[in-house]
């Protein structure tokens, strides 16, 4: 079953564009080293929480946005030897793609795939 890189951040709501080619660029670089699926979504109705929640975890500020993704490889195997070199690879350089929002704020994490149910196209 497929491995998933899991991630949240909070983007400047005037960065949004951006963002969008940030990713964008980002996206065909994984999927050259061997990702399946690059999925990036743009909150749009996601509450503050009494004890936990989203922008509590990447502590939000007013005027941001958050942003969930999601990376699928095909095993954890693929995705070790996948993300070694999207990290050595010259175009993810901070030079060369810079990120628009804070990135000390980013939280990620692998996850095996548990269950995938998928809608019928019938």
């Amino acid at each position: 079953m497929a491995y998933i890189d899991g991630f949240v951040t909070a983007v400047p709501t005037a960065n949004r564009e951006q963002y969008k080619a940030h990713v964008e660029y980002s996206a065909a670089v994984f999927k050259e080293h061997g990702a399946t699926r690059v999925v990036e979504c743009w909150g749009d109705d996601v509450p503050d929480g009494e004890i936990t929640s989203f922008p509590k975890a990447v502590l939000k500020k007013n005027d941001e946005t958050i942003c969930f993704a999601w990376i699928e490889w095909p095993s954890k195997e693929a995705r070790d030897a996948g993300m070694a070199k999207v990290f050595a690879d010259e175009r993810m350089k901070p030079e060369n793609n810079p990120m628009p929002f804070d990135g000390k704020r980013l939280i990620y994490g692998g996850f095996e795939a548990l269950v995938d149910v998928k809608r019928s196209t019938d």
